[in-house]
């Protein structure tokens, strides 16, 4: 391919990286897809023969509408297609001695069949983490992900970007020199309109809902010596939920909360004989609802009594941490996720109903049992949560 070539920083960012995984998170109009594509077809123009490319998306529907569209743009712009290089009914391209396919995660025999040698997954925030694996399982060389980062957690923040192998890019619409005025102008009004939206897709930054029921919180590399132990939180859990152990600790209006147990499959007897050397003589509040489970760690020697529960407890539990600064420590990976991801139900109109959705809560419903008793007389008054 001889041709001047219209591109942006995201071409660049692809011809220096060395690493295996290129990952190219962005807002709306950066040009990510596009300068992927462009990369694509000039890379393995040249010296690059005899291989397969694969570039996929969750459904073929978006596939074709987006990224397949925007393929042969590419080509038709740089005077390149050939109607005789491209077989339709299978969305291959024979380019330059080599193949290129377009396949989505429902063709499970392409997904799952031949191995590959480049592998570009367009809105890879789309897909779950064992789609990912099953393509990574049979790609060779190197794996290109781009993505708006709209969920607030994902699994490639956890597993892909923090790879030794990956190179992680940001950009945004101002990244991409050649974006129409009116397109720019109309992206910039999400400024005044929503803030998420903005984040997202002007700023090219991980979304945050408003949902969420803890907005701020702190990070700390361990409890400070001087703040005192109010008790340890224990939550039960078996097969599906884990067994969670939080301490938290009080420093004037601060609390600070370590994650010591997050595991399935534990006996009351695992459980003690797990946590014994942490907490000592120290006192646990735990759930309740598991008055057996209490008395046979109380019999083990454990300083255990149930929670305060009562009408509205969950509502009240959160409403008292709020009064608090609260920190968590860098090690209570689980704890921090919960703290993320914890939000409010809305109806069907979207409206908050004033209940939390029953998930990311094991390791906060420990905190809130021990919160219940120890620190409801502390700030007295009421959050409003609508």
């Amino acid at each position: 391919m001889k041709a001047k070539i219209t591109s942006n920083i995201i071409y660049k960012h692809l011809l220096d990286s060395e690493k295996k995984i290129i990952i190219e998170q962005g807002g709306t109009r950066s040009g990510k897809t596009y300068n992927i594509l462009l990369w694509i077809i000039t890379y393995y123009s040249n010296k690059n023969k005899g291989k397969i490319i694969t570039i996929c998306r969750k459904t073929f529907p978006a596939l074709r509408g987006t990224v397949l569209r925007d393929f042969i743009t590419i080509l038709k712009k740089h005077n390149i297609y050939n109607v005789d290089m491209h077989n339709k009914s299978s969305s291959e391209f024979h380019l330059f001695g080599n193949l290129i396919e377009f396949i989505s995660l429902d063709q499970a025999q392409k997904v799952r069949g031949r191995k590959r040698d480049l592998l570009f997954i367009n809105e890879a925030n789309e897909l779950n983490y064992d789609d990912w694996q099953q393509l990574i399982f049979r790609t060779t060389e190197k794996i290109i992900i781009d993505y708006n980062p709209s969920d607030e957690f994902h699994w490639i923040y956890d597993k892909v970007i923090t790879r030794n192998d990956a190179d992680f890019f940001q950009t945004n619409y101002l990244d991409n020199p050649y974006l129409e005025d009116s397109i720019r102008h109309e992206i910039e009004r999400l400024k005044d309109l929503d803030e998420n939206y903005w984040r997202v897709y002007g700023l090219g930054q991980i979304g945050q809902s408003k949902d969420n029921i803890f907005t701020k919180f702190h990070y700390t590399d361990k409890v400070p010596d001087n703040a005192k132990l109010v008790s340890y939180g224990l939550d039960f859990g078996y097969s599906i939920d884990p067994t969670v152990l939080i301490s938290i600790h009080k420093q004037d209006d601060n609390i600070y909360l370590d994650e010591h147990l997050h595991q399935t499959n534990l006996t009351n007897q695992d459980i003690a004989n797990r946590i014994k050397d942490i907490v000592g003589k120290d006192e646990i509040i735990c759930d309740s609802a598991e008055p057996k489970s209490i008395e046979e760690l109380y019999r083990m020697g454990l300083n255990v009594k149930g929670a305060v529960k009562g009408a509205d407890s969950i509502r009240n539990g959160i409403d008292i941490l709020k009064r608090f600064k609260i920190h968590l420590t860098n090690n209570s990976i689980n704890l921090i996720k919960e703290f993320k991801n914890y939000k409010w139900a809305v109806d069907r109109n979207g409206l908050r109903t004033g209940k939390p959705v029953d998930k990311f809560n094991h390791c906060i419903d420990a905190v809130r049992y021990s919160a219940l008793i120890h620190l409801r007389e502390n700030k007295r008054g009421y959050y409003s949560i609508r």
